[in-house]
């Protein structure tokens, strides 16, 4: 489990160039799903070896200069709550606005580390007009010119060292189910109806944000921690950013746990905010169980279930191999399948296949259907094995890597998922040279 660094700052003085030059080095290998529509405001990054999460707060700012100040105030609450540490970042060429000093004086009360970035610094000059900055009161500046690094070095070393130290994982800890999905969609009244009435069953453990609340759950020979974001609530009624908000608390849960639960309202659909929940679920390898909760007030025909689905499944492409509970919390209709599905897809995830079984189903199907030739090279597999990795990952060893296309890849996924049960569970595969 990571740490997450939130940037805030007024509108242009460059959060999203400095987002994007913190982010880039890993993007391409952690983004590498094609067709996976990517919000450009959240992303890892590493440096010096500490892998941390990014989030770019300047979600979607639409309207007039008093718009911006409400939103300013809105974003630097968010970071305040979901993040770690802070960087603040100003704009030498503008000097300090009275915004500055407005988001200075909510971060000089916070109790997390806060870096001042002072932005554009590219030349001598600007370094000494970068003085006045000191007058926000948050100590210590950086200067830094994010167009082309100058600075950055010495701003992330010093992040690195004021971040919290990551407290290791305990080992064999239950599986963690996080229940995620839009505001409304039921997720606290499906955690409701787990629980029951029998909360002597329940131990409540402080979660690790003050919002994501952890319950030890234990019935039916299941045993797990639930996460549970549904008591994330909306500061206030902003109807244009809560895509943002709501996907951007999500972040943490999702981080932490093992399998999702995405929760979605039946009567509204697989629409853009659960899509977005659903692929940083999917980008962060974790298990996937889609909840369609409502069902009861859906109208039923002999195929409503199988079209729905269906409709479901073409949105997630190329990822379709998920299982889809529909569940009616009102009526407790099938909420424990839902759980046993969640148990399913957790031991699915964890499952290490022995290399010669691998091997020995693997190898013919490939010899049937080698990977087309490319450029009149013939690509040969010779070996193949799952990586020691947290999630599924494969490695195949062949004597041209680069000439394996993408999709190849998909048909051995496809086999793979045939052959082994991974329903639920984002599998990654690499080609190596021999």
């Amino acid at each position: 489990m990571g740490n997450i660094v939130a940037i805030v700052g007024r509108p242009n003085v460059g959060k999203s160039t400095f987002f994007n030059r913190l982010i880039q080095r890993r993007e391409a290998i952690i983004d590498s799903v094609s067709g996976v529509t990517r919000d450009r405001h959240y992303g890892k990054s590493d440096w010096n070896g500490q892998i941390f999460t990014v989030i770019d707060t300047g979600g979607y700012i639409v309207g007039s200069d008093d718009v911006f100040e409400a939103e300013i105030d809105k974003q630097v609450e968010l970071a305040i709550d979901e993040a770690d540490a802070i960087i603040f970042i100003v704009d030498v060429e503008t000097g300090v606005t009275p915004m500055d000093e407005d988001v200075a004086q909510l971060l000089r009360k916070v109790n997390k580390p806060v870096l001042l970035a002072v932005n554009k610094v590219d030349n001598n000059k600007r370094l000494e007009n970068a003085v006045e900055f000191y007058s926000l009161g948050l100590g210590e500046y950086f200067p830094i010119a994010s167009t082309n690094g100058s600075g950055t070095g010495d701003l992330l070393d010093a992040l690195i060292e004021a971040m919290p130290e990551v407290e290791a994982e305990e080992e064999n800890e239950l599986p963690r189910f996080a229940v995620v999905g839009r505001p409304n969609a039921g997720k606290s009244s499906f955690i409701n109806s787990l629980i029951g009435e029998d909360r002597y069953i329940v131990t409540d453990i402080a979660g690790t944000t003050r919002d994501s609340i952890d319950t030890r759950y234990n019935r039916f020979g299941f045993e797990f921690n639930l996460v549970d974001t549904a008591g994330i609530r909306r500061k206030s009624k902003v109807k244009e950013n809560l895509e943002f908000y709501s996907v951007m608390r999500s972040v943490r849960a999702i981080e932490n746990c093992d399998v999702c639960l995405v929760v979605l309202d039946a009567t509204r659909g697989f629409d853009g905010q659960v899509q977005n929940i659903f692929w940083l679920a999917h980008r962060n390898h974790k298990g996937i169980v889609i909840l369609v909760n409502k069902w009861d007030l859906v109208e039923k025909e002999t195929n409503t279930m199988k079209d729905y689905e269906a409709r479901i499944r073409r949105e997630m492409e190329p990822f379709t191999d998920v299982p889809i509970v529909f569940i009616s919390v009102l009526t407790k209709q099938r909420v424990f399948k839902a759980i046993e599905t969640a148990v399913q897809v957790f031991e699915s995830r964890n499952r290490k296949i022995k290399t010669k079984e691998f091997n020995d189903i693997m190898l013919p199907i490939i010899q049937n259907n080698p990977p087309p030739a490319y450029k009149g090279k013939y690509v040969k597999i010779k070996f193949c094995t799952q990586l020691p990795t947290p999630h599924p990952t494969f490695a195949f060893f062949c004597n041209l890597p680069q000439y394996v296309r993408d999709p190849y890849k998909r048909f051995l996924e496809n086999k793979l998922r045939q052959e082994f049960d991974f329903s639920g569970v984002p599998v990654t595969i690499y080609f190596r040279k021999k």
